[in-house]
């Protein structure tokens, strides 16, 4: 069973005249021990999706979804009390903007020992609980790579930069030793050697822990760094995903090949001071969304069908959303519509294309 299951998660947004769906059929699972990443532009819905599992959306805002469990508890039938229970013991949270979540009165030495269960806390004197509270504060410090704990404890949050801001939140999210972990864009703005030392950390734990960790960043060289595997958002829709090697081998959705393009590291052919490659045009707004495939306007394989909202379909594990998708063979019948593409099936794609079989093998 999965700790995370979600399917046809949908999130509306009622305006005057109108209802807009800022999330549409997002679908997506998390294993045990597994680190998943969610990966899209801004805009793309994922930390709505974050969101959402949390239960932190305004109370007028609707969701509704085939499933949203934890461990098999349905997230959406929970009452206020049991879903703030499974936040503050099996589920954290780390967000984008670290000084947004810290109490800007409070020092940290407080706000990080005051994260820490009570029943972590097993000295019987309250002067000995007090110290003991201290040592574990200390040694989530540690942990997250803070040596000088006895200064950023004695510190407000208005003293920190923001790479150590972000270590403080991660060493608080892990303080109740929760079974999943959110990570909301940690390392945006970190230098390149603090970000090594957090996705090293995130990965310990996942090995040493059974950590399971959703990864929700636009860092693609961060993402196929630490990641098992990767769903990919646009414009809230799930349009592929599958584990991070077969993705980076064969991305069948011309979304996420124009998010590989665009990192130079993943061309091996780029020449210096090449041009960057870069998908035209901008997510479209909530209240001015395409008919069909929401990619189309700037899709560049766009052809008349995409007026259609395309289905989900898998090969082998490898879901897409795609009426034309990458990197596949032609097979049954032509489109009317084009001359250049075919209707495939992708049931027939295991039997009738090897290297499908082949490239499966190898992962």
């Amino acid at each position: 069973m999965a700790l995370l299951d979600i399917k046809n998660l949908t999130l509306y947004l009622d305006g005057p005249g109108e209802t807009i769906k800022a999330l549409e059929k997002v679908t997506f699972t998390l294993q045990e021990g597994e680190i998943k990443a969610l990966v899209g532009e801004s805009g793309s819905g994922k930390t709505l999706v974050v969101k959402a599992i949390i239960g932190a959306l305004p109370e007028h805002w609707r969701v509704k979804a085939d499933r949203l469990t934890y461990k098999g508890q349905d997230l959406l039938k929970m009452n206020y009390e049991q879903r703030r229970q499974i936040m503050r013991r099996e589920i954290a949270v780390v967000f984008q903007e670290p000084t947004s979540s810290l109490d800007p009165s409070v020092k940290l030495g407080e706000q990080i020992q005051e994260s820490i269960p009570d029943e972590f806390v097993t000295k019987k004197w309250f002067w000995e609980r007090n110290k003991q509270r201290k040592e574990i504060a200390t040694g989530l410090l540690h942990k997250v790579g803070i040596r000088e704990h006895d200064r950023w404890m004695n510190s407000y949050p208005y003293q920190l930069p923001a790479d150590v801001s972000q270590k403080i939140m991660i060493a608080m999210a892990l303080a109740s030793e929760p079974r999943i972990l959110i990570a909301d864009d940690s390392t945006r703005g970190m230098e390149s050697t603090t970000k090594t030392q957090v996705l090293k950390l995130l990965l310990k734990l996942n090995k040493t822990k059974n950590l399971s960790i959703l990864f929700v960043s636009h860092d693609l060289l961060a993402i196929t760094t630490i990641a098992d595997t990767i769903t990919v958002l646009y414009c809230g829709q799930t349009v592929e995903s599958g584990k991070v090697k077969s993705l980076l081998k064969r991305p069948l959705h011309p979304y996420t090949k124009a998010l590989l393009d665009s990192v130079p590291s993943f061309q091996s052919a780029l020449k210096t001071k090449s041009p960057l490659t870069a998908l035209s045009g901008t997510i479209p707004s909530l209240q001015h969304l395409p008919a069909g495939c929401r990619l189309g306007p700037r899709c560049p394989n766009a052809r008349k069908k995409c007026v259609q909202v395309p289905i989900m379909r898998s090969i082998q594990g490898h879901n897409y959303s795609c009426h034309y998708p990458l990197h596949l063979p032609k097979a049954g019948k032509k489109d009317p519509t084009d001359d250049k593409f075919g209707e495939q099936d992708p049931i027939k794609f295991n039997l009738i294309n090897p290297a499908l079989e082949e490239d499966s093998a190898d992962d």
